[in-house]
This record gives C-alpha cells, sequence and structure tokens, in this order.
C-alpha cells in the first residue's frame, strides 16, 4: 500500500478542476497524501508535460503518479496504468508518461484502464482526470493491484514520444530544445557534461547554430551572471544546457520553439 498520489495536469488554476480531483481521493483515501507536481501545463502541451514529470519524478516519493494532459482527451485513446522501477504510472497512452517511465528503468507490466467498477460515475467523457485516474489512484493506494483494472497492453504497444537527443559530432554538439518553461527559458537536449566534453567551461563562450543563424553567448553558472536584457547559456537544475535572457524570454526572442534544431560548439 502506497501513501502518496503526484497530480500532474493542464487544468490550469482559475477553475476548480484540480479540487475535484483532490476531493475525489480524499474521498475515497482520506490518508493518501497528494503532491501537486504542475497543473499549469500549457494546455495539450503532451511534450512539456512529459519533460516537467519526467524531470521531476527522481526528486519524488514512490507512489502512484497521475499525468492529465490530453489534448484528445474524450477520443479514442485508451487510459492506462504502467508499472516501472516500484511506481504506478496512470494516465493518457499518449507518451505524456513514457519519458518519467523510462526515467524509471522502463515499464515491466501496464494495464488499460477499463473496470468501470472503479471509476467516478457517471463519467465525463472529457474529465478522465476526476472521474476515472483520481478514483484508481485512490484504490491502488488502498490495495487494488493494477493488474485488476483491466487486459494487460504489451509494452511494444504502448505511445512513447521520441526522445530527446543529443549527439557529439564533428568538434560540436548537436541537440533539440526539449520544452520552454513559463519564464521563456529553452531548455535543451543536450547535457552540460558533452559541452565540457568538447572543452567549454563556465565562463567561456559558446558557438550557437540555429538553422543558418549563428550567435554566439557567454556560457555563465545563471542568468543573473549577465546583464538585463542579455542572453546566456547555462546547466539549469536538470543538468541539461538552457538559453536565458536575464528578466526576458529567450525562446520569443531567439524563435525557439519545442522541436527545434540546436548546434553548440565552444569558441575560442
Amino acid at each position: 500500500m502506497t501513501s502518496v498520489i503526484t497530480l500532474l495536469t493542464d487544468y490550469g488554476l482559475e477553475d476548480g478542476y484540480v479540487a475535484a480531483c483532490h476531493g475525489v481521493i480524499a474521498g475515497i483515501a482520506p490518508e493518501v497524501r497528494v503532491i501537486d507536481v504542475c497543473h499549469l501545463v500549457p494546455s495539450g502541451d503532451v511534450r512539456r508535460g512529459a519533460a516537467i514529470l519526467a524531470q521531476t519524478i527522481p526528486y519524488l516519493p514512490q507512489g502512484v503518479h497521475i499525468g492529465a494532459v490530453d489534448p484528445g482527451g474524450g477520443g479514442v485513446r485508451r487510459p492506462v496504468a504502467i508499472e516501472a522501477g516500484g511506481r504506478v504510472f496512470i494516465g493518457p497512452d499518449n507518451g505524456l508518461l513514457s519519458w518519467a517511465v523510462a526515467a524509471n528503468g522502463g515499464a515491466s507490466a501496464a494495464y488499460e484502464i477499463s473496470n468501470d467498477e472503479h471509476f467516478l460515475h457517471p463519467v465525463s467523457p472529457t474529465f478522465h482526470g476526476r472521474d476515472v485516474f483520481a478514483p484508481v489512484a485512490a484504490r491502488l493506494c488502498g490495495g487494488l493491484r493494477p493488474a485488476d483494472l483491466g487486459p494487460e497492453v504489451p509494452l511494444d504497444r504502448l505511445i512513447s514520444l521520441p526522445e530527446p537527443t543529443s549527439v557529439v559530432r564533428g568538434g560540436a554538439v548537436e541537440g533539440e530544445v526539449v520544452s520552454v518553461d513559463r519564464y521563456g527559458n529553452a531548455q535543451l537536449s543536450i547535457p552540460a557534461g558533452d559541452l565540457e566534453a568538447l572543452g567549454l567551461r563556465v565562463g567561456g563562450t559558446v558557438g550557437v547554430w540555429l538553422g543558418r543563424r549563428r550567435l554566439s553567448m557567454p556560457y555563465r553558472e545563471t542568468y543573473a551572471a549577465v546583464p538585463p536584457g542579455e542572453l546566456v547559456a547555462f546547466a539549469d537544475s536538470a543538468g541539461l544546457v538552457a538559453f536565458a535572457v536575464n528578466s526576458g524570454d529567450a525562446a520569443q526572442r531567439l524563435g525557439l520553439p519545442p522541436g527545434a534544431h540546436v548546434r553548440l560548439a565552444p569558441v575560442s
């Protein structure tokens, strides 16, 4: 029996959607602690939700982890429960859970959530977070087995987002923008260690290729190390290279959406 449920959604904080999920859980398992990971994922942004969950999960207790970011809400995608590394991940089978599952050593089993005796009734076709995921998570904390939720799903049939890549070649490292946070910081798929392996140290300068554009940025410990309004590259809290503007929006200035290709190299 686990005593922790975590909750990541794109529901926002302006309405009562998050509170409704908390209320359902409290009504079934009042002793369970609920940790809110994030409810400000941009609406329907599965990739951003996946990045937040994967980068947060190492710091969360083992438990049941709900992800509810689903631009296909009410559509044909199936709700799933995935076991990985002693945790259970619950959410739509749209790739949202895939990076966090991989960060926990990969899935060991998965089940379609179809046994409606564990749901809240009536079930809204557009609010599975409240009527399916929340009650199922609460009942799992009470001893329900994932295998009781529905038929097993072959692991190779689960939807996975393409893993962000980082490739070192020709004295440079190539990657992509993984996500953009609410400050406009653009997080890359490039580990800071890849730049260090090319000889770049904090205090140096990094060359940046964005398609046909080329620019140089200072590589510092934090965005506060440059004057307000200036661009900077740094290693973020996940150990990945990120671009920022001190007191500004780097993604907007550079025109960098998630998925944009980036090439970096030390500037001597």
